[in-house]
């Protein structure tokens, strides 16, 4: 299965939740979705992807794949996962079975399956672009500048995707972040002329 291989279904815009009353003044009914079937409480009140109402599936995915190694399914999914995780496991059929309500530029509902292998395709590229980035920093291909200026450019897409995802980040923590980033990438570059050297 390739990483879009589960269409995420036509650009018509999933039905909002029903919250009306009725002229009777009863109490509101419950969030339906597109079906008319009941939304659980706790997909209602997700949170998550809310800035990106409105946005088509393409080119969310456009953006990302110019800038990361993950399409916008993979990181809706993977990021669903740890918000949906219990002490028994990720609740992957009810990820699946909302996600259209979940998140907005997901058109579709997924498989169980089709949700574990979105997360297990994250996790990988993840792992592999992390080797790539050590090896580039530990090889010596880059001076200490030159990777401080990498280390910026990727770390402002990183914050950019959470803020997408509504973590709002104070300047401080943006910059204690930056300069913990940076500290480490210096003491691996150091540690790996170190391990140069002895070869």
């Amino acid at each position: 299965m390739s990483d879009d291989s589960q269409a995420d279904g036509p650009d018509d815009d999933p039905a909002a939740a029903s919250t009306g009353s009725s002229a009777t003044g009863t109490s509101p009914s419950p969030p339906t979705d597109a079906d008319g079937d009941a939304v659980p409480s706790d997909v209602h009140k997700y949170e998550r992807f809310k800035k990106m109402d409105g946005a088509q599936y393409d080119r969310v995915n456009d953006f990302l794949r110019d800038r990361t190694y993950v399409t916008a399914r993979e990181w809706a999914i993977a990021r669903l996962c740890v918000d949906f995780r219990t002490e028994t496991g990720v609740e992957m059929t009810k990820i699946g079975e909302n996600l259209p309500e979940l998140v907005p530029f997901m058109t579709d509902t997924y498989s169980p399956q089709a949700v574990n292998q979105a997360r297990a395709s994250f996790e990988e590229k993840v792992q592999k672009a992390g080797a790539t980035f050590l090896y580039g920093a530990m090889s010596g291909f880059f001076t200490a500048e030159e990777l401080d200026e990498m280390m910026y450019e990727v770390t402002e897409v990183a914050k950019f995707l959470l803020e997408v995802e509504g973590v709002d980040l104070s300047v401080a923590e943006e910059l204690d972040a930056e300069d913990r980033v940076s500290e480490v990438m210096r003491e691996v570059r150091e540690s790996s002329q170190t391990l140069r050297d002895d070869l």
